[in-house]
């Protein structure tokens, strides 16, 4: 028990440290004046404007916009994302036909095709959603496709033999045994949600975290822009925490096919 919260304590100040350490250069150029401190007020001024955009519903109104627009997207990819590995790494024909877009798509900003997804979808949420779901469902997709191909067909076969049909095959083979690289995928894809949501709102946009951050910025108000970062920051590890908890909770083997192996039954 001792050892158990001796290690929480460490990982917490691990976790605390560095931003201790940036929040003390960030005082230091604020109040020293090598840096205007209009660009970079001090964290006093940063805070009190986040305490006051959450008091007056402001920023937590922006916040729950780019929350629910990057969730939404980060969901759609994660079905579209698994569905498309799953088909690549078991049907030969499909792999033949998309194999070439992934692998000249992923180094391709999604970004950049952000006016195209305006012209089809306007400039609402529905734009932004579907860029979300196209820049995450790549590593979702291709973690995916290398988790299911790397499962040894021993094990396969061993299902097969054992009398086991095509669907308890993926469930209870293929699926648990490529489950730590998809939810490695997943976890690659999840800040990545918020990068996009956040770039989308600075353009042409009037609600969500990126439009509050550009206003704010625009309007010499750089503290506000400040307490927008924040809250981005925060949303974020919040989520990938949340997503932590899920995959310690789904992967309760150990990460090998071999230990997977051992636990089957049909």
């Amino acid at each position: 028990m001792k050892q158990r919260l001796y290690a929480t304590v460490r990982r917490m100040l691990a976790t605390l440290y560095p931003l201790v350490v940036l929040a003390i250069v960030w005082e230091i150029l604020s109040r020293s004046g090598w840096v205007s401190s209009r660009l970079m007020p001090p964290l006093e001024k940063i805070f009190s404007a986040f305490i006051t955009g959450v008091a007056n519903g402001e920023l937590i109104y922006h916040a729950t916009v780019s929350f629910s627009r990057a969730i939404s997207g980060f969901g759609l990819a994660i079905v579209v994302g698994v569905l498309l590995g799953v088909l690549m790494a078991r049907v030969r024909w499909f792999e033949w036909m998309f194999e070439p877009i992934f692998s000249f798509g992923y180094p391709v900003p999604k970004i950049a095709l952000y006016p195209v997804f305006i012209l089809l979808l306007g400039f609402g949420s529905s734009s932004k959603i579907a860029l979300i779901a196209l820049e995450c469902t790549f590593p979702i997709a291709v973690n995916t496709y290398f988790g299911i191909r790397a499962v040894a067909p021993r094990f396969i076969w061993s299902a097969q033999n054992m009398g086991a049909g095509p669907s308890r095959i993926f469930f209870k083979v293929l699926l648990p045994a490529a489950l730590p690289s998809i939810m490695s995928g997943i976890r690659v894809a999840l800040p990545l949600s918020m990068v996009i949501v956040v770039i989308t709102e600075m353009i042409g946009e009037s609600s969500g975290l990126g439009y509050y951050i550009s206003y704010a910025s625009a309007s010499f108000m750089y503290a506000s822009s400040y307490a927008g970062v924040i809250a981005v920051a925060m949303i974020g590890f919040v989520m990938d925490r949340t997503l932590v908890m899920i995959r310690n909770r789904i992967l309760f083997w150990e990460p090998s096919g071999a230990a997977q192996a051992s636990k089957l039954s049909f």
